[in-house]
């Protein structure tokens, strides 16, 4: 891959990590990005989210309402899916194999941030969900894509499987993959901008840029933005 990587002429980019219900700290990071790209005044601005709207943090019916209600004026929106999307479609599909493993892993705060009680059977908790949750809710869920190329980067929730061409890369690595993607110094033919594994300061290595700063935990959603060969961060 040539250096240093490049975008596509007049294109500016934000690349929003993994959000986890916090609605809070979205809103704060969307008005960095709105401020940052009148600043920069390119011909066009996109903002991607990397996936991992929900789960975790305490208000993912809001994070989903503001993305579905209220985008990025003069900016090209994409919404990636990440693992924790999967989970809850799939608890959705198939609740008797996967209520449980969805609920331990942050579906119980997200299913109280729809008014609901986590109590009682996990499959009980799941038909509570799945009869409030919102068909515009659940219609964005499912639309979501696995990735998405930018000039020299591409946008994926959890990574790529090394040595693997893009059109062969299957959606479990796609979303969940770690250690042998994260480890890897192969040169995959374009940056990979990440989210998934969480990291104190986002991580930049010359295959990968990893941008999960573990919001719902750490109080820090942060934003790569890519402007020609430029890197920087914004975040709460």
């Amino acid at each position: 891959m040539a250096f240093p990587p490049r975008l596509p002429q007049g294109t500016r980019v934000y690349a929003i990590g993994d959000i986890h219900g916090r609605l809070d700290l979205l809103r704060a990071l969307r008005g960095q990005v709105v401020a940052d790209a009148a600043a920069a005044g390119a011909s066009q601005n996109v903002v991607v989210y990397l996936g991992d709207y929900v789960d975790r943090g305490p208000d993912t019916c809001g994070v989903l309402d503001l993305l579905i209600d209220e985008p990025l004026p003069g900016f090209r929106s994409v919404h990636l899916k990440g693992n924790h999307e999967e989970m809850l479609l799939a608890c959705l599909r198939d609740p008797d194999r996967a209520a449980r493993l969805w609920l331990h892993n942050g579906g119980e705060q997200a299913v109280e941030s729809y008014g609901i009680a986590p109590r009682g059977s996990p499959q009980a908790v799941r038909d509570a969900f799945a009869a409030c949750l919102p068909a515009r809710h659940l219609a964005f869920l499912e639309s979501l894509g696995l990735t998405h190329v930018e000039g020299d980067y591409l946008f994926v929730h959890a990574g790529i499987r090394p040595g693997i061409p893009l059109a062969r890369q299957v959606p479990e690595d796609l979303l969940w993959i770690r250690g042998l993607f994260l480890d890897s110094p192969a040169d995959h033919g374009v940056v990979v901008v990440h989210g998934h594994t969480p990291v104190a300061e986002p991580e930049f290595r010359p295959n990968r840029i990893g941008i999960d700063t573990w919001a719902f935990a750490s109080g820090r959603l942060s934003c790569l933005v890519l402007w020609d060969a430029e890197r920087s961060i914004l975040r709460t």
